[in-house]
């Protein structure tokens, strides 16, 4: 895991602010959970620490190091996205297994031995996209970030 810290962010659209001055410092091994109106920023701040929109003003650090302006690839974040695609005719462990062939750069064991792991907590090995709704909208995107093991894994929420 790693400490997260955002210092005065801003992000701006054009003349709409979506992030105004946030300051948040996220500690080693946190667990937050970040709550509001839709159209507050919630998403949005996720994206910019994961890297996949630019800061406006202000300063986000990991582990006390800036990553404003690291490319998203080499921030060791694993965004787990509220909407998310599947292959309907794959079962739930080959829709894993693409993700993490697709995201990584893992070997064929790796990817097996984790993905493996991630079913079996699940108990989704043989099952269907369609057959798999108790285990939540983001197991997808969450089974793939989890097989990553990344340092940090925003999450939003499914939108219903």
């Amino acid at each position: 895991m790693a400490s997260i810290t955002l210092d005065g962010v801003r992000k701006r659209f054009d003349d709409v602010t979506a992030v105004a001055d946030v300051d948040l410092r996220i500690d080693d091994g946190d667990f937050v959970v970040v709550v509001g109106p839709s159209g507050c920023g919630k998403s949005t701040t996720l994206r910019l620490i994961a890297g996949l929109e630019s800061v406006t003003d202000g300063e986000i650090r990991k582990d006390g190091e800036s990553i404003v302006g690291v490319e998203p690839k080499d921030r060791d974040v694993a965004m787990v996205f509220q909407n998310y695609a599947l292959y309907p005719h794959m079962t739930a462990k080959r829709n894993m297994t693409f993700g993490l062939q697709s995201a990584t750069d893992f070997d064929d064991g790796t990817v097996e031995a984790r993905v493996r792991e991630a079913a079996d907590l699940l108990d989704i090995d043989g099952l269907t996209p369609n057959s798999v709704s108790g285990c939540g909208p983001n197991w997808p995107s969450s089974t793939t970030s989890s097989g990553r093991r990344p340092s940090t894994s925003p999450t939003t929420r499914p939108r219903r």
